[in-house]
C-alpha cells in the first residue's frame, strides 16, 4: 500500500473509504453466471491528499487487472452519449483547428472518438489502447489503431493534438504518465476527460468508486497536477451534466481558473461523503427489498459498483443495457444477467434504477416505446 501521493509526493494520505472484495474490473464481458460471482476481487481503499487534493486507493494493485481481455467499455449505443462525444470532436476540432493535422488519442477504446475527429477532417489519427477491437472498426487510410498500454515506447509518436479520454483515473503513477505526456506534446494541445470526483463526494454518489479507478481528480486537483509537470491549462470546465472534467493545455505556466478549488474543499467533500454513505446504501437497500422485481438500467462500472457495495445484488436479476456486447453475460461480482430492454415486456419490472441520472429522459423513453409501464428512478 502506499502512503505517498502519486500526484504531488506529499506524505500522509487520509484514508476515508473501505470496501473489500470488489470486482477488479468492471467492464469484462462475463460468460456464465459461476464465473461472474467468482470473479477476480481487490480492496478498495481510497486515501486523500490533504496537500494538492488528489484521491487514490491505496490497495491498488495492477497486476490483478488486464484490460486486453474482452473489455467492453463504450458508451456510444446511447444517443444521448453520442450528441455528447459529437459536440465535443466538434469544439475540438474547430478551437485547435486540427483539420488535415495530426492527431494522438491515448486510451482511444474502441475508436469511436478518433472516428469521429476524421470525419470532421483531422488528417491523420493513431489510437492506444489494449482493448482496441478491430472487427468494430471500418479500415480508414489515415487511422491507425495501436492494441496496446501507453507507454515511454510511443513517446516517439509526435502530433498536432494529445487527446485522452477517460484514461488518467485508470493510471496509478500518474505524475509519472503526465510528464510522459508532456514531453510527447511538445508545444501541441493537451486535451483531456475525466470524471469528477468532487462531485461524487458531495453526491454521496459511491456506485462511483470502484477499484478500475484508482486515481481521482477534481477540478483543481487536476490543474495543479498539469501545473507540476510543465503544463498550462487554458481551459477548465464541466461537461457531461457536471459529471466530467474537460481540461485544455499547453506547455508552459500560469494562474489558476476559476473552477479550480483549493485542496481544503476536498477535504469537507470527503466528510461529507462519510456522513451521507451509510445513509444512502440503506435507503437503497430498503427500496429495492420494498420491491419485487427491481432491475437496474446500465451495466457498466456504475451497476458494478452499485450492486457490489449494497450486497448480493440486492435482489435484482436483472441488468438491462443498449450495447448489445454486454447482452447474455453476467455482472462481474453480483452474477447478475445483463439483458435487451426488450427483455422487460415479458420480466415486467416494478422498478427501473437508471445507473445514471443522464440518461433519465432516454430510458424513459424506451420505456414507453417498449410499453413498459413502471416507476423509473435514478441513482
Amino acid at each position: 500500500m502506499t502512503d505517498h501521493c502519486p500526484a504531488c509526493g506529499a506524505e500522509g494520505l487520509e484514508r476515508f473509504y473501505e470496501v473489500e472484495r470488489v470486482p477488479v474490473h468492471s467492464c469484462r464481458l462475463v460468460s456464465t453466471r459461476e464465473e461472474a460471482r467468482s470473479f477476480p476481487t481487490g480492496e478498495l481503499r481510497l486515501g486523500l491528499c490533504r496537500t494538492c487534493g488528489f484521491v487514490t486507493n491505496v490497495a491498488h494493485d495492477a497486476s490483478l487487472q488486464d484490460y486486453s481481455v474482452s473489455y467492453e467499455e463504450t458508451q456510444a449505443f446511447s444517443p444521448h452519449f453520442r450528441v455528447f462525444l459529437q459536440e465535443l470532436a466538434e469544439r475540438w476540432v474547430e478551437r485547435y483547428e486540427l483539420r488535415g493535422k495530426r492527431v494522438l488519442e491515448i486510451g482511444s477504446g474502441k475508436g469511436e472518438f478518433l472516428l469521429l475527429l476524421h470525419e470532421l477532417g483531422i488528417g491523420e489519427g493513431i489510437g492506444i489502447d489494449p482493448g482496441f477491437a478491430p472487427e468494430r472498426v471500418e479500415e480508414r487510410p489515415g487511422l491507425r489503431f495501436i492494441r496496446d498500454l501507453y507507454s515511454e515506447r510511443y513517446a516517439h509518436l509526435r502530433a498536432d493534438a494529445i487527446v485522452c479520454r477517460h484514461t488518467l483515473e485508470h493510471i496509478a503513477p500518474v505524475a509519472e504518465f503526465m510528464r510522459l505526456v508532456r514531453s510527447t506534446a511538445g508545444d501541441a494541445p493537451v486535451l483531456f476527460e475525466l470524471p469528477d470526483v468532487l462531485r461524487v463526494l458531495r453526491e454521496g454518489a459511491f456506485w462511483d468508486l470502484y477499484y478500475e479507478h484508482v486515481s481521482y481528480f477534481s477540478p483543481g486537483s487536476l490543474a495543479r497536477l498539469f501545473r507540476r509537470v510543465g503544463l498550462e491549462p487554458l481551459l477548465l470546465e464541466l461537461d457531461y451534466d457536471d459529471q466530467y472534467i474537460l481540461i485544455e493545455a499547453r506547455a508552459g505556466g500560469g494562474e489558476p481558473l476559476p473552477l479550480e478549488e483549493e485542496p481544503e474543499a476536498m477535504a469537507e467533500a470527503v466528510a461529507e461523503f462519510r456522513r451521507a454513505y451509510d445513509t444512502r446504501v440503506a435507503e437503497w437497500r430498503e427500496r429495492l427489498r420494498s420491491a419485487r422485481r427491481p432491475v437496474i438500467w446500465g451495466a457498466g462500472s456504475k451497476g458494478v459498483a452499485f450492486l457490489t457495495t449494497i450486497g448480493a445484488g440486492g435482489g435484482i436479476e436483472l441488468a438491462v443495457d443498449v450495447n448489445p456486447y454486454k447482452q447474455d453475460r453476467w455482472l462481474a461480482g453480483s452474477g447478475v444477467r445483463v439483458v435487451a430492454p426488450e427483455r422487460l415486456r415479458e420480466y415486467r419490472p416494478d422498478l427501473v434504477v437508471a445507473m445514471n441520472p443522464v440518461y433519465l429522459a432516454e430510458i424513459g423513453q424506451a420505456l414507453s416505446e417498449l410499453a413498459v409501464d413502471v416507476p423509473l428512478a435514478a441513482v
